[in-house]
C-alpha cells in the first residue's frame, strides 16, 4: 500500500511544551533571585571599585621577581607543582578504581557498583572542604593542597576513566580470549591500547581544571599563589593584587593551549 503524502510531509513539532518549560525556567529563576538577601551598596564600593581597577591596570611590576623573598615567579610554580602532584596521584588512584568501577571488567555487578558507589562518594566533597581537612591534619601549606587536590580528583577521573573502559570494543579481547591469553595479557594487548588515549585526554584536561583549584586552595591556606594573593587583598595592596591576577591569567592562558593542543593529537 503506497503511503499518502500526508503521512510522508513531517508532522510539525508542538511549541506547547517548549513554551512550558521557558516559563518554568523563567519562574525558577525568578524564584532564585528573591531568596539572594540584598542590604545595597556600601558607601565605600565606588572608591573600592577605583582602586582595584587601578591596580590591575598599574601592577607591581617589582613583584614579578624578588632574589631575596616571596614573588610571583615562586608562588606561580609553587601553584604549578601542587597542580602536576595532585593530578599523578589522582591518576594513579583512579586506574585502579576505573576497572573496579567498570562493568564490562569487573566479574560482578555488585564489585562495579561498590566501586561507582565510592567514586560519587568521593565527589561530593569539594577540593576546599578536603583542603581545609588536609590542613588540620598536616598543617597549612603545599603538602595539604596535593593531597586534597589527588584526592579530590579521584572521584571524577575515576568516573571518566570507568566511562572509557566501557566504551572499548570487545573484538580483541574475544580474540585473545580464544587464544588462550590470560587476563594480564589480554589487559596489556587488548584493552591499555584502546584507552590509553582517553585516560591520557582526561588526565591533561583535569590538569587545566587542578591549576585553578590550586589557586584558590592557596586563599586558605594550602600553598600555591593563592597565599600571597589573600594576604595582598587583606592588606589592599591592589598593585600586587594586579599583577598576581595578570600571573594567574598568563600561567592558565599558557597552560590551556599547551594541553588543548596535546589533547587534539591524543583524540
Amino acid at each position: 500500500m503506497t503511503p499518502s503524502w500526508k503521512s510522508i510531509v513531517a508532522k510539525p513539532k508542538p511549541k506547547k511544551s517548549r513554551w512550558l518549560l521557558v516559563i518554568a525556567l523563567f519562574l525558577l529563576y525568578v524564584w532564585a533571585f528573591m531568596g539572594i538577601p540584598y542590604s545595597g551598596l556600601k558607601d565605600t564600593a565606588l572608591q573600592v571599585t577605583r582602586s582595584i581597577a587601578e591596580g590591575l591596570f598599574s601592577p607591581d611590576w617589582d613583584y614579578v621577581y624578588l632574589p631575596d623573598g616571596e614573588d610571583l615567579l615562586r608562588g606561580l610554580l609553587s601553584t604549578l607543582y601542587i597542580s602536576i602532584l595532585g593530578t599523578v596521584i589522582s591518576t594513579l588512584l583512579s586506574i585502579p578504581l576505573a576497572f573496579i568501577a567498570s562493568v564490562n571488567m569487573s566479574s560482578t555487578k555488585l564489585i562495579s557498583g561498590s566501586g561507582k558507589m565510592l567514586l560519587s562518594f568521593i565527589r561530593t566533597f569539594p577540593e576546599i572542604v578536603m583542603a581545609i581537612l588536609f590542613i588540620k591534619a598536616v598543617g597549612p601549606g603545599s603538602f595539604a593542597g596535593v593531597l586534597a587536590l589527588g584526592l579530590h580528583s579521584v572521584g571524577m577521573l575515576g568516573k571518566l576513566f570507568a566511562d572509557e573502559i566501557e566504551q572499548i570494543d570487545k573484538g580483541p579481547i574475544e580474540a585473545l580470549t580464544a587464544a588462550g591469553a590470560n587476563r594480564l595479557q589480554i589487559l596489556w594487548y587488548a584493552v591499555l591500547p584502546q584507552v590509553l588515549p582517553g585516560f591520557l585526554s582526561y588526565t591533561l584536561y583535569r590538569f587545566e581544571i587542578n591549576v585553578r583549584s590550586a589557586t584558590i586552595l592557596g586563599v586558605i591556606g594550602a600553598g600555591g599563589i593563592g597565599t600571597p594573593l589573600i594576604f595582598a587583598l587583606s592588606t589592599r595592596d591592589w598593585d600586587r593584587v594586579g599583577i598576581i591576577l595578570l600571573g594567574i591569567i598568563v600561567m592558565i592562558t599558557i597552560i590551556d593551549i599547551l594541553s588543548g593542543a596535546i589533547r587534539k593529537r591524543l583524540i
